[in-house]
C-alpha cells in the first residue's frame, strides 16, 4: 500500500508543474485562440536562464535556484511581449495556419539559437536539494524535496492565475476579449493590450516551470520536446481556455503516467497517457472543463 501511496504522490507532484505549464498555454488560447507550438522551448529558456544565474553568481550545492523565480519570471514576461509585437501581432486576424507555421517555426529557431550560445552539451544544477527527501514513517513514503517545492510553487501560481482572471480587471478585461473581442472592443477594451498581456504571460509561466523543473532535469537544447505532447494532451484533456481544466488535467496525467510507468513498463508511460487522453475525449469531447462558462 505504501509503494501505491508513493506512486501517486510522485505523479501528482510532477503533474502540478505540467499543470503551470500548460495554464500558459491555455491562457494564450483562451485570450488569443491560437496554440503556441513554441511553448515548451520557453520552457527550456527558463531553465537556461536559471542556470545562468546559478553559475553567474557562483552558487554550490547548498544552494537551490529557486531564488531566481522572480528574475526569470520577469526576463521571460519581456520575452514573451517582444515575440508577441515581432512576430504575432502581425499575423493578429489571419487563419489558424498561419499561426500554427510561425510557432512551429520560432520553437526550431529557438532550439538551434539555444544550441549555438549553449551547445548541444546537457548542463546540470549541482544542487543538494535534488538528492533530498522528506520521509513520512507513518505510511513509509518518502516525498523529493524538489518536486515538493515544485508542485507547491506550480499550484500557487496556478490558483495566483485563477485569481487574476476572476478578481482583477485586467483578468475580467481578457476574459471577456476571449469571449468576443469584438464586442470588448466595443465596450472600451483594449484588446492588443489583453492579447500582448496574455502571451506574455504565458512566456512567464513556461519560464517558472522552467525554474521548477531545472534542479530536476538537466537541460539542453530540445529539453522541451521531453514534455510537449504531455502537455498538449494536458490541455486537451482539461479543455482548451480552462485553468481549472488545466490544472486537474495536469496532476490527472501526472498520476497515470507515473503509475502506468512504475506498474507496466517506464517506455509505455506515454502510451497510458494517450489511452487516458482518447478514454475522456470519447466520453467529453471538449474535455473535462471545456463546456459551458467563461475560459480564459
Amino acid at each position: 500500500m505504501s509503494g501505491f501511496i508513493q506512486v501517486v504522490i510522485n505523479g501528482l507532484l510532477i503533474g502540478g508543474v505540467y499543470a503551470l505549464l500548460a495554464v500558459g498555454l491555455t491562457m494564450i488560447f483562451g485570450v488569443m485562440k491560437i496554440i503556441n507550438f513554441a511553448q515548451c522551448e520557453y520552457l527550456m529558456l527558463g531553465m537556461y536562464l536559471t542556470y545562468c544565474f546559478y553559475t553567474l553568481f557562483g552558487m554550490g550545492a547548498e544552494d537551490n535556484p529557486y531564488v531566481f523565480i522572480i528574475p526569470v519570471a520577469v526576463l521571460m514576461l519581456i520575452f514573451g511581449m517582444a515575440v508577441y509585437q515581432i512576430c504575432i501581432r502581425p499575423i493578429v486576424g489571419r487563419d489558424m495556419v498561419s499561426y500554427i507555421l510561425l510557432t512551429v517555426g520560432l520553437s526550431y529557431i529557438l532550439q538551434n539559437a539555444a544550441q549555438i550560445f549553449w551547445t548541444a552539451n546537457p548542463k546540470s544544477i549541482d544542487t543538494a536539494i535534488k538528492s533530498q527527501s522528506i520521509y513520512f514513517e507513518a505510511i513509509d513514503v518518502a516525498i523529493p524535496t524538489a518536486k515538493l517545492i515544485s508542485f507547491v510553487l506550480a499550484v500557487a501560481f496556478v490558483l495566483l492565475v485563477s485569481l487574476l482572471l476572476k478578481k482583477t480587471d485586467i483578468g475580467r478585461a481578457m476574459r471577456a476579449t476571449s469571449e468576443n473581442p469584438q464586442v470588448a472592443a466595443l465596450l472600451g477594451i483594449n484588446t492588443k493590450k489583453s492579447y500582448l498581456l496574455a502571451f506574455g504571460l504565458g512566456s512567464l509561466f513556461a519560464g517558472v516551470a522552467g525554474v521548477l523543473l531545472s534542479p530536476i532535469y538537466t537541460v539542453y537544447p530540445r529539453v522541451g520536446t521531453l514534455f510537449s505532447t504531455t502537455i498538449f494532451a494536458v490541455v486537451i484533456l482539461g479543455g482548451l481556455g480552462s485553468v481549472t481544466g488545466a490544472l486537474v488535467g495536469g496532476l490527472l496525467i501526472g498520476i497515470v503516467e507515473n503509475m502506468v510507468g512504475t506498474y507496466v513498463a517506464l517506455d509505455l508511460a506515454p502510451v497510458g497517457v494517450f489511452v487516458l487522453f482518447i478514454l475522456v475525449m470519447l466520453l467529453k469531447p471538449n474535455g473535462l472543463f471545456g463546456e459551458g462558462g467563461r475560459k480564459a
